[in-house]
């Protein structure tokens, strides 16, 4: 078990809920259905078919994007909410469901996946100005990693060929393993030794990271995010030359010139089961992701809503 301390103040009725609707997503997934990808095509099948139904059980339509990795066809599942008033706008909430072969990937990347399914039950039926899309992506992991079979590669690159206007997308990257004790959060080695002092020494925090060009959105997300929720959160702008901040699906939409955050517990730099068969679903902190989720949803509305951007 992650021996985080109690999460502090306690959780009211609504947050425990949704602590054990978290657990069950990643329970299904990571223990139910285990490792994911397109090498085992029925565990693929039945990740598919449960986030599809989680997401329909919530009100909303979801569409199958398909395209072809082989002989096999990959799945991106989408779900969109129109705007009110600028629909033309887009912002979108991401996570791959898929896992390594090595792990069951509880935390990569089930857990990104019940945050997806919880925040858009958070904002059923919120008022936005602008279109939200909720995007379960296939093939984020080897072989598919920054290859032209990654599903949000394959997302991304139609959005720009058909000159979508996305405002912000945020992914959902490992976000259900937290550390309170000090020194549980490494820094990535390309951090310059004078700027080490500002950044967390505890794993206990959602680290907001985007690019440069996605500074602006960053500001927009953490105004969102502290309204909604008092769970840490560490924001920050980087250059791309740090390499640890382009290892998932918010690099291609950097690569199609869209603005874009990482929402993550920061993965290897804190999660010692990462890419382990380790990485299991009583690792988690299902307490902090109910607080995490809760900020996401209110981040997500604030993008949405125009304020910031």
């Amino acid at each position: 078990m992650n021996p985080a301390a109690p999460i502090q103040p306690p959780l009211d009725d609504a947050e425990r809920a949704l602590a054990q609707r978290l657990r069950t997503h990643v329970e299904v997934l990571a223990s139910l259905i285990g490792v994911r990808h397109m090498g085992i095509p029925h565990a693929i099948d039945a990740t598919v078919a449960y986030i599809d139904g989680e997401l329909a059980s919530i009100g909303d339509r979801v569409e199958q994007q398909t395209y072809p990795v082989g002989q096999q066809q990959a799945i991106n599942l989408v779900v969109e909410r129109k705007g009110a008033k600028r629909p033309d706008e887009i912002v979108v909430l991401g996570a791959h469901y898929d896992s390594d072969p090595s792990t069951p990937g509880a935390d990569d990347n089930a857990s990104a996946v019940a945050v997806l399914i919880e925040a858009a039950r958070l904002t059923l039926g919120k008022f936005a100005p602008r279109t939200i899309r909720f995007v379960a992506f296939a093939n984020e992991e080897a072989p598919h990693f920054h290859m032209d079979t990654m599903g949000s590669r394959i997302y991304a690159r139609q959005c720009r060929a058909k000159s979508e206007n996305i405002t912000g997308m945020l992914c959902l990257e490992m976000v259900g393993y937290y550390r309170t004790e000090p020194g549980s959060q490494k820094l990535p080695p390309g951090i310059p030794r004078f700027l080490r002092f500002a950044f967390p020494k505890r794993g206990n925090f959602l680290g907001a990271v985007g690019n440069m060009h996605s500074m602006r959105l960053g500001w927009s997300f953490r105004r969102g995010f502290k309204r909604s929720t008092k769970f840490p959160l560490f924001s920050i702008s980087l250059p791309e030359k740090i390499r640890e901040i382009r290892l998932s699906d918010n690099s291609s939409f950097w690569d199609a010139g869209y603005p874009a955050l990482m929402l993550t517990d920061t993965s290897f730099l804190r999660n010692p089961h990462y890419h382990q068969p380790t990485d299991t679903p009583d690792t988690l902190d299902y307490e902090r992701m109910a607080r995490v989720t809760m900020g996401v949803a209110g981040g997500v509305l604030r993008c949405a809503r125009g304020a910031g951007l």
